[in-house]
């Protein structure tokens, strides 16, 4: 049954089915599914377009309605809107150290391989035919989303009505290799754009890494912070403020404890809160795995951080932080990871992953797209998502430099332009 309740200015369903763990093997185990259908109040006994929202990740819930960027307000003039918690994620069979707890590795690592873009895919056309019959429906994606995207074109186009994406356009063919080689280097120009902002910043990040390396240093969490990891922190310079964040916590990292500098309180707690895995571990455990098809990762990042010395902060004077990138020693520091890292290396060492997109197909796609390519976007490669534009039918590109991977989030004029150009407008 659906629990039904209004919120200011909108009115909420709540829907929860059971789909197979493997779509292939529909009677075999299943797990549960959770969707909110958002309406506009004055618009809930309207017959109006259904539009499925995917959120950025993998591993991250759909947006909340109370917490939604300015992108939901704007879609809620048009639209019944679809929150799903993609397969793992929120109140959809999550995924975590508890919920995984008992499994042995390589059954864990099994159940694992039916949580990236197919599978999604595959529970999206099972919840539209529940809620929609035949009639299609609109998409829109973030990021990650952006990638279900393609491969819902891929697999299944005849669900998709029209389709918006937003700073979510993956290369078609690229290994993890590829995808990591490019992103160390936005990684450092984006390092650069941070010290630039703030230069007295470089000196702290310095102070900051060699503390670490002279000193067990805890988090109040009692976790170990080690410099490889403060420089993780780096993750988040892709979003709006992001900036700003660090250079908050890097101005009070230090204080005197009993005549000596430590790391504050503040500092660790600030820093835990942006880099702990506990909300999200499948964002670091299938990392890798959404760009694979026929060919294992390897720990791509790890083995490509290899060509890059800037990064070594005991070899180069400069602190660089690192970006969307997870390492093995990861699955050891992060507790919340811990008791996945045997998974995460089968994981990492699986070479049977299906393949994702249809470039035959989404070459003569007919379902109208419009995408918005972020010219100095973290996380999606521009080369790689431009060459992507010229590689599906019917697909209209959008490429600034106004906003970050964030956009659709902050600004309402992202999700409005995109609504008009899917339709032809502009």
């Amino acid at each position: 049954m659906s629990l039904r309740y209004g919120r200011p200015g909108q009115v909420c369903v709540e829907h929860v089915l059971e789909v197979p763990l493997d779509h292939a093997d529909p009677a075999g185990p299943r797990i549960s599914l959770f969707a909110r259908e958002v309406v506009g109040r004055g618009n809930a006994e309207e017959d109006l377009p259904w539009l499925l929202f995917l959120q950025g990740g993998p591993g991250c819930p759909a947006d909340r309605p109370s917490a939604a960027g300015a992108w939901l307000s704007q879609a809620l003039r048009h639209y019944r809107v679809l929150l799903l918690d993609q397969r793992g994620t929120g109140r959809s069979s999550p995924v975590n150290r508890q919920s995984l707890a008992g499994r042995p590795d390589a059954e864990a690592a099994a159940y694992l391989r039916h949580f990236r873009a197919d599978a999604i895919v595959r529970d999206a056309e099972l919840v539209r035919r529940q809620l929609l019959g035949d009639r299609p429906w609109s998409l829109l994606g973030q990021s990650f989303g952006g990638f279900c995207a393609m491969t819902y074109l891929s697999l299944a186009p005849e669900g998709l009505a029209e389709v918006m994406i937003a700073g979510g356009l993956p290369s078609l063919t690229a290994h993890p290799d590829q995808v990591y080689r490019a992103a160390y280097p936005r990684a450092l120009a984006h390092t650069e754009r941070f010290y630039a902002r703030y230069p007295g910043d470089r000196k702290i990040a310095r102070q900051v890494v060699d503390h670490l390396d002279d000193t067990e240093t805890r988090m109040p969490s009692g976790e170990r912070l080690s410099a490889e990891r403060f420089q993780m922190m780096g993750t988040s310079f892709g979003h709006d403020g992001s900036f700003d964040l660090l250079h908050h916590l890097l101005e009070q990292a230090f204080i005197t404890s009993r005549g000596e500098p430590v790391l504050s309180d503040t500092f660790l707690r600030g820093v835990d809160g942006v880099l702990s895995m506990a909300d999200r571990p499948l964002y670091a455990l299938l990392h890798e795995a959404i760009y694979c098809q026929d060919a294992a990762s390897a720990w791509s990042a790890q083995r490509t951080l290899a060509e890059f010395g800037e990064f070594d902060p005991r070899r180069h004077a400069e602190v660089n932080f690192t970006s969307e990138m997870f390492y093995p020693w990861l699955f050891e520091q992060d507790p919340a990871l811990r008791p996945l890292r045997g998974c995460a290396d089968l994981l990492a060492a699986y070479d049977g992953w299906p393949r994702l997109y249809d470039p035959d197909r989404l070459a003569g796609n007919t379902v109208p797209v419009a995408a918005v390519v972020y010219a100095d976007d973290l996380y999606v490669d521009f080369d790689q998502s431009r060459a992507t534009t010229g590689q599906v039918g019917n697909l209209r590109p959008w490429i600034t430099n106004e906003y970050r991977h964030n956009g659709l989030a902050a600004r309402p004029a992202v999700f409005d332009r995109l609504h008009a150009m899917v339709r032809g407008e502009v």
